[in-house]
């Protein structure tokens, strides 16, 4: 599992924009819960030279973050990537195009309120809960070096800020915000959320003789003369549960256990090719647990051995490794689980079997089994069809539940003999690099697209058994049926090719 994410904890739109009778400002009006929030700037709507702005106020539950990656669900600051994704909600409204959103940290603490109105700006706060353009709450006006208008932001130039352009104007908004979501998570910024709003260049002009605010109207002398009317993106109290504000944490989970693909060095390949990963897996009464003896700050040894006269056991002395060494040191990935890798030369006579013995020198902790291959080159381009299945797929999830799904792939065109069905197990073929989506049945929406870019948060691991993968059904909206499908990458067409295979299922909420 490397995705997770975290819905909006509260969400408004502030405004200074008029009243449809164009001579009130909406600046006391809330919008805590709507469904829908809105960007936009007016120039000259009510003088040639008026101004009027919308921005936005979204804060996320970061004490969530930090109590997941506390308990180990999320990697450690710099193994994660978090990103702030906001929706796009389709409106009758003009959309501008060729602008850019900012996004800033929030410098003060608001209140989400209980306002709807996002035309008339009726719904007014008047000491009721609830941020407006003046005040953060009820009690607090907003705190800004220029003014106590349109919220207070953390804008100092070591402070995080971030931006999209949106060429159309109906993209959604999906930035890395990582650095200001580890400050969150370090206590090193206070978590009062972000504010989104156009950059200054293209919010409305407006020069004060002060050069201060006046009143709820923003000083911005390099301000834009243009309108940019009107950017909406859905709340986090919209029906439509993909689209609602979060933040999306994103990392590489990737095993890579080479036990089932063990090869021989070779001049065929590179030497990043002829490395081999090997696992520990410590399951102590079903659970991963580390060994007392190594912890998760030691090192364990590994010896390779070859085998007895039936293979069914390591045999004579350790085996000599290309660095004239006869023990590897691995280290801990994650809680018991460890890990080495190694590069074996095959000898004029190729040992047919290999064990490895993991130890501490005087304590032996596990001896594993490999069937290691000698690479050779082809005469012909390789072009395989495969099939799949996931074996242990189930017809229905529990809203809650976090499954593991291992993946069977053979070629296609395998022509099983009497001999081999009778006497052979079915082995997996090994996909290095596959990636799943899931979509909805019912209308084909990618509830997780493909995830192959940096972080590859949708690429499957693999180990002796084959493919699988960890999924969370809680980014699933429960009552609905779900498809998964995966794509293989082809070194030859350096693109993912998709296969033709859907693995339907249900998620549920039962309630308890």
């Amino acid at each position: 599992m490397a995705l997770l994410r975290y819905t909006a904890s509260a969400d408004t739109t502030i405004v200074n924009a008029f009243q449809p009778n164009l001579r009130t400002r909406g600046t006391g009006a809330n919008m805590g819960l709507a469904d829908v929030m809105e960007v936009f700037s007016v120039y000259g709507r009510e003088t040639t030279s008026s101004q009027e702005l919308s921005r936005l106020l979204i804060k996320f539950p970061v004490a969530g973050i930090t109590a997941d990656r506390t308990n180990s669900v999320i990697p450690a600051s710099g193994s994660v990537s978090f990103y702030l994704r906001l929706f796009n909600a389709k409106t009758s409204k003009t959309v501008p195009a060729e602008y850019t959103l900012k996004v800033f940290p929030v410098s003060q603490d608001w209140q989400e309120g209980i306002g709807l109105d996002l035309e008339g700006y009726a719904d007014l706060t008047k000491g009721n809960t609830g941020a407006n353009w003046m005040s953060a709450s009820n009690t607090v006006a907003w705190t800004a070096s220029a003014g106590d208008a349109g919220g207070a932001y953390l804008t100092g130039t070591t402070d995080p800020n971030f931006g999209q352009t949106f060429s159309t104007g109906l993209e959604d908004l999906e930035i890395n915000i990582t650095p200001l979501v580890e400050h969150w998570m370090a206590d090193t910024i206070s978590n009062y959320g972000v504010g989104v709003h156009l950059t200054s260049s293209q919010e409305a002009a407006f020069s004060s003789s002060t050069g201060l605010n006046s009143g709820s109207v923003l000083n911005n002398t390099g301000g834009a003369t243009t309108s940019y009317y009107t950017k909406r993106f859905f709340a986090r109290g919209s029906q439509f549960f993909f689209k609602r504000p979060v933040i999306e944490a994103r990392w590489n989970s990737i095993v890579k256990d080479d036990r089932g693909e063990f090869v021989y060095s070779s001049s065929l390949a590179p030497g990043s090719a002829n490395l081999n990963t090997l696992y520990l897996y410590n399951y102590v009464r079903g659970q991963l647990t580390n060994i007392p003896a190594v912890g998760s700050t030691g090192s364990v040894l590994v010896s390779l051995y070859s085998g007895s006269a039936k293979n069914t056991g390591p045999s004579g002395s350790k085996l000599l490794l290309y660095d004239g060494n006869t023990n590897l040191t691995g280290g801990y990935v994650s809680t018991g689980i460890y890990s080495c890798s190694v590069a074996a030369t095959a000898a004029a006579s190729t040992l047919q079997y290999l064990f490895d013995v993991w130890h501490s020198g005087s304590i032996e902790f596990f001896t594993g089994s490999i069937n290691p291959s000698v690479l050779s080159a082809s005469q012909a381009v390789s072009s395989p069809v495969h099939y799949l299945n996931i074996t242990n797929l189930q017809d229905r999830y529990r809203s809650n539940e976090t499954a593991r799904f291992n993946l069977y792939v053979r070629d296609k065109n395998w022509s099983p003999t009497i001999y081999t069905v009778a006497n052979t197990t079915a082995t997996s073929t090994t996909i290095h690099s596959a990636s799943y989506k899931v979509y909805r049945i019912l209308d084909s929406y990618e509830a997780v697209p493909y995830g192959t870019g940096s972080e590859k948060h949708t690429v499957l691991s693999y180990d002796v058994s084959g493919n699988y993968f960890d999924f969370d059904m809680n980014l699933l909206d429960p009552g609905y049926m779900y498809g998964f499908k995966f794509a293989f990458y082809d070194a030859a067409l350096t693109s993912w090719v998709e296969q033709p295979y859907v693995f339907k299922f249900r998620v549920e909420d039962y309630g308890y």
